[in-house]
C-alpha cells in the first residue's frame, strides 16, 4: 500500500515541474557561487557568536549578548502589538458593523487612512506626533522611577528597561495602531460571516444588540477569525522591524549596530534573516495546528448535529 502511494506520488511529477526544481537549484547555486567566490568580500562569520552570547563576569555564568537582546525585544514588542491591536482591531471592526452611521463612518475612516499610506510615513507621524506627545504627557518615564524596585523589575523583564521604556511603549503603540486597522477587517469580517439566522434567533430571545454581540454572535465569529488572527501575529512580527528606524533596539536596529562596529554586512543579515525565518516558521507551524485543530473540531460537530 505505502509504495503504491510513493509510485503516484512520482508520477504526479511531470517533466515541467522537474524543469523547475532544477532552474530553482542552478538560481541558487549560483547566487551562493557569486558570493562565496565572485564576490571580493572578505568573510567573517567568527563575529556572530560574540554578539549571540556574551560571558558575565560579575554572575559568571553566559548570557545573551546584543543579538539574542534584540530578538527577546522583538517578542515582547509583538506580543504587546498584537494584544493591543487585537483590542483596537475589535473595537474598529464592532464600529463597522454598528447600526449608527456615525460609528461605521468613523472605522472605515481610520481602515482607509492606515491601509492606504505608506507604513514607514505612519511610523514617523504616530511616533513624532501621537505617541512621544501622549506619553510624556502621561509621565510613564516618572511612574516607573517612582515604583518600588519589585514593580521595575517586573516591567523590565515584561517590556524593557527603564531609560528604554518610552522607546519600548512607542514602538507597542505604533505597531497596534497600524494593526489594528487589519484586525478590525478581520473582526467585521468574521462577525458578517455569522448567519442572520443567529441574529433573528437572538432578537426574538429579547436580547440586546450588546448582548446578543457578546453571547451569541462573539463566540461563533472568534472560530472563523482566529486563523486570521494568528497570521496576523506572523505579520507583527515581520512589520516590528520597520520601528527600528526610530531607535527601538529590537532585532534590526541591533543587527545594524554591530554592523557598524564589525563591518560583516552579509554575516549579519544573513543571521537576522535565519532568526527571523525560525521565528516565523515556529509561530506558522503553530498557526497550521491551530487550522488543523478547528477543523477537526468543525468536523465533529457537524457530524454530531447531522
Amino acid at each position: 500500500m505505502g509504495d503504491t502511494i510513493i509510485n503516484r506520488k512520482f508520477k504526479s511529477i511531470t517533466v515541467l515541474d522537474t524543469i523547475v526544481l532544477f532552474s530553482i537549484l542552478a538560481f541558487f547555486v549560483f547566487v551562493g557561487y557569486r558570493l562565496f567566490y565572485s564576490l571580493n568580500y572578505k568573510w567573517n562569520w567568527s563575529v556572530i557568536p560574540t554578539y549571540m552570547f556574551r560571558f558575565d563576569a560579575e554572575k559568571g555564568c553566559w548570557t545573551a549578548n546584543i543579538l539574542l537582546e534584540g530578538l527577546f525585544t522583538t517578542l515582547r514588542l509583538s506580543i504587546w502589538g498584537m494584544i493591543l491591536a487585537t483590542l483596537i482591531g475589535l473595537l474598529v471592526g464592532l464600529m463597522r458593523v454598528s447600526p449608527r452611521l456615525f460609528f461605521r463612518l468613523a472605522g472605515r475612516t481610520y481602515i482607509e487612512l492606515i491601509r492606504n499610506t505608506p507604513p514607514l510615513v505612519l511610523v514617523f507621524i504616530f511616533y513624532y506626533f501621537i505617541t512621544d506627545q501622549l506619553l510624556a504627557f502621561l509621565g510613564i518615564d516618572d511612574i516607573f522611577q517612582a515604583s518600588p524596585t519589585i514593580i521595575q523589575q517586573i516591567v523590565t523583564f515584561s517590556f524593557a528597561d527603564g531609560a528604554l521604556l518610552i522607546p519600548f511603549l512607542s514602538g507597542v503603540l505604533t505597531l497596534a495602531l497600524f494593526q489594528g486597522a487589519y484586525i478590525g477587517e478581520i473582526v467585521r469580517a468574521g462577525i458578517e460571516a455569522i448567519d442572520k439566522g443567529q441574529w433573528e434567533s437572538a432578537k426574538g430571545l429579547g436580547f440586546s444588540r450588546w448582548k446578543m454581540m457578546r453571547l451569541v454572535i462573539l463566540p461563533q465569529a472568534t472560530r472563523i477569525m482566529l486563523p486570521p488572527l494568528a497570521n496576523e501575529f506572523i505579520n507583527t512580527v515581520k512589520w516590528s522591524s520597520i520601528v527600528s528606524i526610530i531607535s527601538i533596539q529590537e532585532l534590526t536596529f541591533q543587527g545594524l549596530q554591530v554592523m557598524g562596529s564589525t563591518h560583516a554586512t552579509i554575516e549579519i543579515w544573513c543571521t537576522i534573516s535565519l532568526m527571523y525565518l525560525l521565528l516565523c516558521y515556529i509561530l506558522s507551524n503553530l498557526v497550521s495546528r491551530v487550522e488543523r485543530r478547528l477543523s477537526r473540531t468543525d468536523s465533529v460537530f457537524q457530524t454530531s448535529t447531522s
